[in-house]
């Protein structure tokens, strides 16, 4: 009798080892997907949530349902903060201003207070002049600014501190000329930039290739440079920074994490899903309507350039002058 009972109990605590260890992996997710968009609807961080529930979904890549939620407010501090309460059936996307709002002051938030699921997709910068401009290279406009900071005006929108005033900075650095000098003019946003750039408002304008590549086609602008690594395929006549001697590749980035402390199971289910999902006809189509490059990093990756971006900006915002 005794050794039938040993025998049951035995069974029994292996069984409910078991059933902890599925519960915590196997079974996941056991609820509705949430996807967070940090900002209103419209706009790049909610377009990309609905683009990842869409096919996620279609594709039958996620056995439960998927709901995207938009929480607007502070930059993406208020949908970052509800991620914060919730487990790993909630992502959120992101974007670089996880680190610049906190390196700039306004948010406590971190990139290490969330876990890094992926790195989905970027749009590259530009640096560009109107068609008739003087300058009809980087190196020209650099000359001038190593000349005299304050004769170019340069078009920024909608605030200092993001990737398009801060990878200007970078290139201005990486040329020997002192951010804190040169004279910049801030827009809401980047129409309104171009538009001061048409309107010879301002010489130059950095900002992300699709504010200006509808110009550029027109003729109506000159790209003098774009931070991606290579010439993209449907411009190819664009010179990057790189190849005009300013060593930098400046990605302007979304992807996705989740909230603190998630299991190995869980990231792992989200690195097989999301990892298959890149991999879609109608992810590659997104990117080709968007004018997005592929920029898919599984978590390990996007944790390792995560850090590496950290420590980029840290230096881009010090350098700014924005901060004291």
């Amino acid at each position: 009798m005794k050794k039938f009972l040993f025998v049951v109990l035995f069974l029994g605590f292996i069984l409910g080892a078991c059933s902890n260890s599925t519960s915590s992996g196997g079974d996941f997710p056991s609820k509705n997907i949430e996807i967070i968009a940090p900002a209103s609807p419209g706009g790049g961080w909610d377009l990309t949530a609905r683009s990842v529930q869409k096919i996620l979904t279609d594709n039958e890549l996620v056995d439960a349902n998927i709901n995207v939620i938009n929480k607007p407010g502070g930059g993406g501090e208020v949908g970052w903060k509800y991620l914060q309460s919730k487990d790993a059936h909630h992502l959120a996307v992101n974007s670089s201003l996880l680190l610049t709002n906190n390196l700039l002051g306004s948010s406590e938030l971190t990139y290490k207070d969330f876990t890094p699921i992926a790195m989905l997709a970027t749009e590259w910068q530009t640096l560009t002049v109107p068609a008739d401009s003087e300058f009809e290279t980087l190196e020209d406009l650099m000359a001038q600014l190593k000349k005299d900071p304050k004769s170019i005006k340069v078009g920024v929108g909608p605030a200092l501190g993001n990737d398009d005033h801060l990878s200007f900075v970078q290139a201005v650095r990486e040329n020997d000329v002192d951010p804190k000098q040169v004279d910049f003019l801030v827009y809401e946003g980047g129409g309104d930039v171009v538009t001061a750039l048409m309107g010879n408002h301002v010489d130059v304008v950095t900002t992300a290739l699709s504010e200006v590549k509808e110009q550029y086609l027109a003729g109506d602008v000159r790209i003098l440079a774009v931070s991606s690594g290579e010439r993209l395929d449907d411009l190819p006549d664009v010179p990057t920074y790189s190849e005009q001697g300013v060593e930098m590749e400046f990605p302007h980035w979304r992807g996705i994490m989740g909230p603190k402390d998630m299991s190995e199971d869980e990231i792992a289910y989200w690195d097989k899903q999301i990892g298959e999902m890149v991999k879609t006809e109608e992810w590659e189509q997104m990117l080709e309507n968007n004018d997005w490059d592929d920029f898919y990093k599984n978590s390990q990756e996007t944790k390792a350039f995560l850090d590496e971006q950290h420590e980029l900006y840290q230096g881009l915002v010090n350098d700014s002058g924005l901060v004291e």
